[in-house]
Parts: structure tokens; C-alpha cells; sequence
């Protein structure tokens, strides 16, 4: 029976030093009541807590969230919406947290959803879904506004998802499909039209390219004929200065063997008709002035 007692002793005694001595982590904080009364905040490390004198509420420091059920609010153009989101917090004063609120999480869960439902009620729907980031703003300064007297710090407030009833989202969904019809009217206007641009800058180009073809070829053309041209001339200056440079050669004698020939020529054709030149009179008196002229030369040579 001695043992019992002296077992159970040793075993109320442990649990007393346990309860005593406690080694608190660098995130965790006591707060102590001495007999009620407020005796401070203490870690961390080593404390003390004295059996039956003090009491001492842990407090975590680390930046923790609240996950706010599904809240169903109502906009400034009476449409209801049902929205969830996440509060994130930390303590900054353990003592306020644990004097002034009895449970700090439950009263902030409650005041995140009422706050919601007053924040979303000065919004039309196109801003709340359109503006998220700015409500998320608004949510965090009025909570921190509150749990400043609580101790705690709002950090961060994320909507996750917006949900509106379901006539305002099959609106939505055709509102959307309108939009990508349009969407896709204006691209494929946007293409034709482009096409339209190239295919006639292409055509203009093109024909600018026979244009200019056109005319190096009438250049060129032109160009052939006035060297043809000079030519031809050339071959007859060319030609007509070697009818003159044999034409001085001629004397008188030639051009009368010339007269002759031809005059044989003409009695030879068979017409009945002749014309006669004028020049034959003075011919037949050169003839005849030649023949004087040989004879008296053969007579002199003799």
C-alpha cells in the first residue's frame, strides 16, 4: 500500500515538473494568469509556470488562413452569388488574442463572412467578377480594421471562386459565344482584307514589271532600227561616193560608147514608138567631131 502511495506521488510529481518547466519553440508563445490576473507573455525557451498559481494559453505566431465556407450575398443589382475565399492571418499580440476575444478564429470566421456580405452588397456583378483583386483589398482592410483589437494581423484575402445563379451564367456563356463569333467575323475580315491588299499589290506589281518590259523592249526597238537606219545610210554614201569617185574617171569618149549602147538597146526592142532624147543631136555632132578628131590623128601618125 506504501508503494501505491509512493508510485502515485512520483507520478503527481512528474506531471507537476512537466507542467512546470516547459520548452516553448521560437513560433509559440504562453500567455500567464497568475491567480486571474494577467502575469505576462512568456518564450520563447525555458519557462515557468507555477502549479496552481498560473495558468498559461499557448499562442501560434505563424501566419496562418481561414477557409470561409461557401457565403451566399447579394450584389447592388440583386443578383445572388455564391462566393468562398480564404483569410490569411497571424498573431501579433498574444495577450489581446487571448484577453479580448474568447475564441479569435471562430470570431474571425464570423466576421469575414458578415464583412463579404456587406463588401459584395456595394457591387454591381460585372465588378465583382471583374474585379477580384480590388475586393480582395477591400475585404482585408476592413477585417484587419476589426481583429487589430484582437491582436491579429489579415494579411492576405483570396477569393476562390465566384459563382452567380444559373440563368446569369448561361446569359454569360452566350454573351461569350456572341463575342468569339464576333471575334472570328472580324479576323476572317481582317484576313480577306489582307489578301485583297496583297493579291492588288501583287497585281500592281506586276503590272508595273510588264510596263517597264514594254518599254526596254520599244528601247530597245527603237534603238535597232536607228542603228539599221544608220547603216543603210552609211552603205549608201558609201555606195553613192563610189558612183562619184567612178564617175570622174568617165571622159568624153565613155559617155558617147555609153549614148550609143544604150540608143542599140532601144532600136533592138519591138516597140513601134521611140522617144528620142534631145541630147541625140549634140551627140551625133560629138560623134562626128570624134571621128575627125581620130582621123586626123591616124593621118598624123602615118
Amino acid at each position: 500500500m506504501e508503494g501505491l502511495i509512493l508510485t502515485v506521488l512520483i507520478l503527481i510529481l512528474v506531471i507537476m515538473l512537466f507542467n512546470t518547466f516547459r520548452v516553448m519553440p521560437e513560433y509559440e508563445r504562453l500567455v500567464v494568469l497568475a491567480l486571474g490576473k494577467y502575469a505576462g507573455t512568456r518564450g520563447p525557451g525555458i519557462t515557468v509556470v507555477i502549479p496552481f498559481l498560473e495558468t498559461a494559453k499557448k499562442v501560434d505566431l505563424r501566419e496562418r488562413f481561414l477557409e470561409i465556407p461557401r457565403q451566399t450575398a447579394i450584389s447592388r443589382d440583386n443578383t445572388s452569388i455564391d462566393i468562398d475565399f480564404l483569410v490569411y492571418y497571424r498573431v501579433v499580440n498574444p495577450k489581446l488574442a487571448v484577453l479580448e476575444v474568447e475564441n479569435v478564429v471562430v470570431a474571425s470566421l464570423n466576421l469575414a463572412a458578415t464583412t463579404l456580405r456587406a463588401v459584395i452588397g456595394d457591387i454591381e456583378l460585372d465588378d465583382v467578377l471583374a474585379k477580384r483583386e480590388q475586393i480582395n483589398d477591400t475585404l482585408r482592410v476592413k477585417l484587419d480594421e476589426v481583429t487589430e483589437r484582437w491582436g491579429l494581423k489579415i494579411t492576405r484575402v483570396e477569393i476562390r471562386e465566384v459563382e452567380p445563379p444559373r440563368e446569369i451564367r448561361e446569359a454569360m456563356n452566350r454573351q461569350m459565344s456572341a463575342e468569339r463569333d464576333r471575334r472570328a467575323l472580324v479576323t476572317r475580315a481582317d484576313g480577306e482584307r489582307e489578301a485583297a491588299i496583297a493579291a492588288a499589290e501583287g497585281q500592281k506589281r506586276a503590272e508595273i514589271l510588264r510596263a517597264e518590259g514594254e518599254r526596254e523592249a520599244a528601247v530597245l526597238r527603237a534603238e535597232g532600227e536607228r542603228q539599221a537606219q544608220l547603216l543603210q545610210a552609211q552603205g549608201r554614201a558609201a555606195a553613192l561616193q563610189a558612183l562619184l569617185r567612178e564617175a570622174q574617171k568617165l571622159d568624153e569618149k565613155t559617155m558617147m560608147l555609153q549614148y550609143l549602147d544604150t540608143l542599140r538597146e532601144i532600136g533592138t526592142s519591138p516597140s513601134t514608138k521611140f522617144v528620142v532624147p534631145m541630147e541625140v543631136t549634140s551627140l551625133v555632132s560629138d560623134i562626128a567631131r570624134l571621128a575627125r578628131l581620130t582621123e586626123v590623128s591616124q593621118n598624123g601618125s602615118q
